[in-house]
């Protein structure tokens, strides 16, 4: 199965915080909520983030200083989330070894894309791992499908769509997860777009006694994995 990234949020504004939290969960990502600098050190350590979202301005201990604690053990990425965008600032955190930085009031959808890129450059494991079940090989990163009836071509939506599910088999994606994880920050507002790509799907690789794209009726659709 996909390992899904854990996220640690440091940011004490609730509102921000939660908004953050909003858009992660839309994304299939687990999280945590530090709302102060000693609050983030003691949950980076008790529960290892996959990425840091790091707020300069944090009651006792300011996001420099967790900054620079988390560097001294460990390399996790950290996104820099401020209010402040002076160029200073921002060449501070980069000598401090911040991977990214996005400025206070932003895109919620832009913030998803940071964090997808910093993942993708940090951790490969996150994206298109190969994944294989009884009659069926899926190499999304060579964009190769391989069935008991033989090798089968998929558009690259539909690729990544087979993906997300079936590196989460048997669990069930609501129609909006799944346009947001695929089509990302600019996914199209018809949820038929899902339903026409599954179809496609489907008559591309067919069924199995093993596994099949199941509906499920009045949520969404998830790759079922018989036991």
């Amino acid at each position: 199965m996909l390992k899904q990234p854990h996220i640690l949020i440091v940011e004490d504004d609730v509102y921000i915080s939660d908004l953050i939290a909003l858009y992660l969960t839309k994304y299939a990502y687990t999280y945590l909520i530090a709302e102060d600098g000693a609050q983030a050190l003691e949950l980076l350590y008790a529960q290892p983030p996959d990425l840091v979202l790091l707020d300069i301005m944090l009651p006792k201990v300011d996001g420099w200083g967790v900054c620079a604690e988390i560097r001294k053990n460990s390399d996790v990425p950290i996104i820099m989330v401020t209010g402040s965008g002076e160029s200073y600032d921002k060449l501070k955190g980069f000598a401090g070894g911040v991977d990214d930085y996005i400025v206070k009031p932003f895109d919620p959808k832009e913030l998803i894309a940071r964090i997808q890129a910093v993942l993708r450059r940090a951790n490969p494991v996150f994206f298109k791992p190969s994944l294989q079940y009884t009659g069926l090989l899926i190499q999304a990163a060579d964009n190769r499908i391989i069935t008991h009836a033989g090798e089968v071509m998929l558009a690259p939506k539909e690729m990544e769509l087979l993906h997300v599910l079936a590196s989460n088999p048997n669990k069930v994606f609501t129609r909006e997860q799944l346009l947001v994880q695929v089509w990302g920050a600019d996914y199209p507002n018809d949820f038929r777009t899902v339903d026409v790509h599954i179809k496609r799907i489907r008559e591309k690789i067919g069924y199995s006694a093993h596994w099949n794209m199941a509906t499920v009726w009045g949520v969404g659709y998830k790759f079922e994995v018989m036991r």
